[in-house]
């Protein structure tokens, strides 16, 4: 069992980076409490060359895997039995119970792969160690790979975040806008009606710094897209700060208090929420040099994994590991 602590004895543990989360972005717990990180994640992050020395054969991946997605023991999928066999000849387990066989990668994001556990590992530990992100052809380039097996890696990847941060709702106090993400469009029209995509952004804060934040892409910007974004991200209950758009108002009013004026720079209205805007769009377009909207829901997972869990970055690639095998 993952121990856990009151709310108001978490500082004194922040700077081991004890935490999976803060209070205000936890769905599943009781609200009085956060979750503490247990203890397979409480090493600092390894340098390029302990990180070769520790996993440089299938073997000691295999291990490491096998430890995040069954750190009490192995206890099979299938019918729940413990007790464990091995098929060696195919680097398989083998449960002694129902005699079904798995491996470390089925029932997670990277089921079924012919890709070894030495490019898996790696590709985590490049994605996880750049906070700028990485692009598929610098997996490809540093693993020696093609450009579609480097892809494949980071969708599943970006996957495994977006499955994680599902989990997960905002509460509290939320600033709540829309924005428009993608290439320029020369000549035509800005704003509403734009041809760019449409992205919804959420964001909690406390008195002073933004907390946690969420991001989805949508196909128009009326009041139940709003709506429907709101029940799938926020808490009933919360209380959102917004522009006077319309549509927003109204999508939310029934489950949430709605503090919304017209927007102006000199109000210091959605600070936070702008600056976060900001720095996606540089994510995006340093990194990644633009995205299409059929892959931005992607992007956007990956940004918000990152944010937040930035008071973590060292321990990000463990974390990254643990939401990619036991989601």
């Amino acid at each position: 069992m993952i121990p856990q602590i009151t709310h108001q004895n978490y500082k004194n543990l922040s700077s081991c980076a004890t935490f999976e989360r803060l209070i205000c972005y936890n769905r599943h717990k009781e609200p009085e409490r956060v979750v503490v990180m247990s203890k397979r994640l409480r090493k600092g992050n390894l340098s390029i060359i302990e990180f070769q020395k520790k996993y440089d054969t299938e073997d000691k991946c295999r291990e490491y895997f096998f430890n995040l997605r069954f750190p009490n023991g192995f206890v099979c999928p299938h019918c729940g039995g413990t007790s464990l066999g091995h098929v060696r000849t195919r680097n398989l387990l083998r449960c002694k119970c129902c005699r079904k066989q798995i491996s470390v990668t089925s029932g997670t994001v990277f089921h079924h792969t012919k890709i070894s556990l030495v490019q898996i590992i790696w590709a985590m530990f490049l994605f996880a160690n750049d906070k700028r992100g990485c692009s598929a052809i610098q997996i490809m380039k540093a693993l020696k790979v093609n450009y579609d097996t480097a892809l494949y890696l980071l969708k599943r990847l970006r996957k495994a975040m977006h499955r994680r941060e599902e989990r997960y709702m905002l509460k509290g106090l939320v600033e709540l806008d829309d924005t428009y993400v993608g290439t320029s469009t020369h000549g035509k029209k800005r704003g509403r009606g734009t041809e760019k995509s449409s992205v919804i952004v959420a964001v909690a804060k406390d008195t002073h710094k933004a907390t946690f934040a969420k991001m989805k892409v949508v196909d128009d910007l009326k009041s139940y897209t709003f709506k429907e974004f709101a029940s799938g991200s926020i808490e009933k209950g919360s209380s959102i700060e917004s522009d006077d758009c319309k549509a927003l108002v109204k999508g939310l009013a029934e489950d949430y208090s709605v503090d919304h004026q017209v927007y102006s720079p000199e109000k210091d209205m959605l600070v936070h929420l702008h600056r976060i805007i900001s720095n996606l769009k540089a994510f995006i377009n340093g990194t990644y040099h633009g995205v299409t909207k059929e892959h931005l829901q992607e992007y956007l997972d990956e940004f918000c994994f990152r944010f937040n869990r930035r008071g973590f970055a060292e321990h990000l690639f463990e974390r990254l590991a643990l939401a990619a095998f036991t989601t």
